[in-house]
């Protein structure tokens, strides 16, 4: 018989093993995650303490290693900066972070920043350098790295400086193999989304070559943060059941109910312990197995909860996303939808469409999609995207007045405390029921509106063909009249010609173009 062997390996070192499941799977790939997760922290970090971000991206060129090149990578931010006591796990622990409660933020696994820090440490074998400070005397730097095996950070050192200018934030320097020639195109497009979804913050890239794209705010109005908020229960399942209830200190389970699950009152708390058989003065820790599960089997057949509470969502909005929109694209329409809070599997969500056309956008035979999740633009896995699938399916553009190819961009937003992602890599949305039916709602009532616009511009454009024939021919029709008649002065017909909306310049016009035919023809 063979020998099988066993053995326990840490968090860090199983992203270590398997880099490529959180998207660091190329040295171009991984420099466009790396930037892109340190903005997502410094973006949070600001929207927290409601301040107008300022964030400073720097990569440098730092030589290469064999056949890729090394880089340095500088993010910074004016954020409300980190406790020294966490400094430390945050950025060196996989899997620790500030972003597991129940509410909507930008990471999700407490992974990205770490991940992106790892990746550097794996490919060049360098430390990090952290430092921040909440504003206050002082400001700390750390040097370290991760220990992989351990999933434990490993300082090397350890400053505390004076704060003078009582400056706040958090500066993140390390170094990493990439490949920034294949990675600039998305790296670019990752801004100029990330304006789209964050028009209050200003954001400066500098690339390897010195060159500087900025990205000036363009307004001053922050979104309001999103709110910690307890659980809905048709969210939880029997693991986490049994976790609240072995950490409940209630006397009994109508007290649990309700002091652990939103949107539970008395009289809904015992209509669902009734249903599961199980005593309303029952001590939560004392619930067997059997009991957990028929609590949690009775939450899934009870159809009277009320919706989830909105609170731990912050939409970016429509004046936002508006302002967003024609910063960027300037369109010629736009329309934006935000439709109200709905729910799938017990998790609140809100949906936000952008609908714009014309202007400065490009004609093309598809759309221009820009999706975000969670104010996450999503540039990768487009066709796998529910968005994808209800822009090019489930919508019929020609009953909408649309024919390719044409100027059309769209802007979706779908936010929530827990994005139904495909992969650990956060690119491509899960197409949920639920999800879906509220894009399909939010899209068809943009479409509407821009159907009435192109309404409008086709009349504008058969009236303006009309008045073009007036211009042209009813001088015309009134100067061989007075011809045949023997007439010297043909009849006036300038209050016949206002009538109609035909006014002076319009028939100089139309004569310039009807001599120019005419010329034209002899010329042929």
């Amino acid at each position: 018989m063979p020998e099988v062997r066993f053995e326990k390996i840490s968090p860090a070192d199983f992203f270590y093993r398997n880099r490529d499941i959180a998207g660091f799977s190329s040295p171009s790939r991984s420099l466009y995650m790396s930037i892109r997760e340190l903005i997502e922290n410094s973006l949070d970090a600001c929207e927290i303490g409601r301040i107008t971000p300022n964030i400073i991206v720097e990569l440098s060129s730092e030589g290469d290693s064999g056949e890729v090149e090394v880089y340095k990578l500088r993010v910074e931010d004016n954020g409300i900066g980190v406790d020294a006591e966490h400094i430390p796990r945050a950025f060196a622990t996989v899997f620790y972070g500030s972003k597991y409660g129940y509410k909507q933020s930008r990471g999700t696994f407490g992974l990205g920043g770490t991940m992106a820090l790892l990746y550097g440490q794996i490919t060049t074998n360098k430390p990090a350098t952290i430092t921040s400070s909440k504003g206050g005397r002082e400001i700390h730097r750390f040097v370290l790295m991760i220990d992989i095996v351990k999933n434990e950070p490993k300082i090397f050192k350890h400053e505390v400086l004076e704060n003078e200018k009582k400056w706040r934030g958090t500066t993140v320097e390390f170094y990493l193999e990439g490949d920034y020639t294949n990675s600039k195109a998305k790296i670019i497009q990752y801004f100029t989304h990330t304006a789209i979804a964050n028009p209050h913050a200003s954001i400066m890239f500098i690339d390897p070559r010195g060159r500087l794209y900025c990205y000036p705010r363009v307004t001053t109005r922050v979104p309001d943060p999103p709110e910690e908020a307890l659980p809905h229960p048709v969210g939880v399942d029997v693991e986490t059941m049994s976790r609240l209830l072995s950490l409940s200190r209630d006397r009994n389970m109508v007290s649990f109910l309700m002091k652990n699950f939103q949107r539970v009152g008395e009289k809904t708390a015992k209509e669902v312990l009734d249903m599961a058989a199980i005593p309303w003065d029952r001590n939560p820790r004392k619930l067997s197995h059997d009991e957990v599960t028929k609590l949690v089997e009775a939450i899934k057949k009870y159809d009277k909860f009320r919706a989830p509470d909105p609170s731990s969502l912050s939409p970016i909005g429509r004046e936002l996303l508006e302002a967003g929109i024609r910063h960027m694209l300037n369109p010629e329409f736009l329309y934006v939808v935000e439709r109200p809070p709905s729910s799938y599997s017990g998790f609140p969500f809100v949906v936000e469409v952008g609908l714009a056309y014309g202007g400065e956008i490009p004609q093309s035979d598809t759309i221009q999609l820009y999706r975000f999740a969670n104010k996450i633009p999503l540039l990768y896995d487009e066709r796998a995207d529910v968005v994808w699938k209800v822009v090019n399916e489930r919508i019929d553009w020609s009953t909408y007045k649309v024919y390719f190819p044409a100027p059309l961009a769209i802007v979706t937003h779908i936010c929530s405390p827990k994005i139904p992602y495909k992969t650990v890599g956060k690119e491509a949305v899960a197409d949920r029921p639920e999800i879906e039916r509220e894009l399909v709602v939010a899209m068809r009532e943009a479409a509407r509106e821009l159907r009435l616009h192109l309404s409008k511009i086709e009349k504008r454009a058969m009236a303006k063909k009309k008045l073009d024939i007036y211009a042209r021919y009813l001088p015309l029709i009134a100067k061989f009249a007075a011809e045949l008649a023997e007439r010297k002065e043909p009849p006036k017909i300038d209050d016949l010609l206002k009538s109609l909306g035909v006014d002076q310049r319009m028939v100089e016009e139309a004569r310039r173009r009807a001599l120019e035919r005419l010329q034209e023809l002899y010329a042929e």
